[in-house]
């Protein structure tokens, strides 16, 4: 009796920084199937390997074989002083965007924000071709990461996609008690881990930014470039009245 053989695809493999994180906890199971995740943090623990993003060594150790790193580490506190923002958000963007493309990585995803653009003007809506306007010490440590992406994608074979992210909550937020520039910002947890997925698979990028927050029916960021250039397909809509399962 012969036998075929059978060929079979090996498991895309990602690496996922500040996993631990709010986005990292929430995104984690939605993730593709096909995906080998490993989820990363400052500290070990049963689900997380540690990672140091400020070590340069520990970074080039861990990437070594990843075809993807979603950078997610962060202080994401927009009060932040520089003191508390320098480690993680400048040193630590430097030291991962190094070791992905001294690591061969091919797709380097970047965790940015909407506060790279926050001092623009509440009633203009944003777009991923507005140069960095911060309002805050955090927004410039993304804009950062931003040149980071921009430098490695113009000088080593690894493409960078980085996301501006808007207002991320497991729920739907309340517009009689958040302000309506946050509403129009809101990206739900699913949302979240279809951006990802867009931003890790989607072919024949060499550096982009992409603005990330759901379907809403009032927009604080466009979204047709980042639905069109990496087939983002978001679902929730932050004013919608249909009950809302993340």
């Amino acid at each position: 009796m012969s036998s075929v053989a059978v060929m079979v695809e090996p498991l895309r493999r990602v690496v996922l920084t500040g996993a631990g994180g709010l986005i990292g906890r929430a995104i984690f199971s939605l993730l593709p199937a096909d995906w080998d995740v490993l989820r990363t943090d400052l500290e070990a623990s049963n689900d997380f390997a540690a990672l140091d993003v400020t070590d340069p060594d520990a970074c080039h150790q861990v990437f070594v074989g990843a075809d993807a790193v979603v950078h997610l580490a962060a202080v994401p506190d927009p009060a932040a002083s520089w003191e508390r923002l320098l480690p993680a958000n400048v040193l630590g963007a430097y030291h991962v965007a190094q070791a992905a493309a001294d690591c061969g990585v091919r797709r380097l995803v970047l965790a940015s924000s909407l506060h790279v653009i926050s001092a623009a003007p509440a009633h203009v809506q944003v777009r991923t071709s507005d140069p960095p306007r911060p309002a805050n010490l955090y927004g410039a440590t993304k804009a950062w990461a931003e040149a980071l992406g921009a430098w490695v994608a113009a000088t080593t074979a690894t493409s960078v996609v980085a996301l501006r992210i808007g207002y991320f909550a497991k729920r739907r937020p309340d517009a009689d008690t958040v302000p309506a520039h946050e509403v129009a910002a809101w990206l739900s947890p699913r949302d979240a881990a279809e951006l990802v997925r867009a931003a890790v698979e989607t072919d024949g990028l060499q550096f982009l930014v992409a603005n990330g927050i759901s379907a809403n029916r009032y927009r604080r960021a466009d979204l047709q470039d980042t639905m069109r250039q990496l087939s983002y397909q978001p679902i929730d809509d932050a004013w919608s009245t249909k009950s809302y399962d993340a």
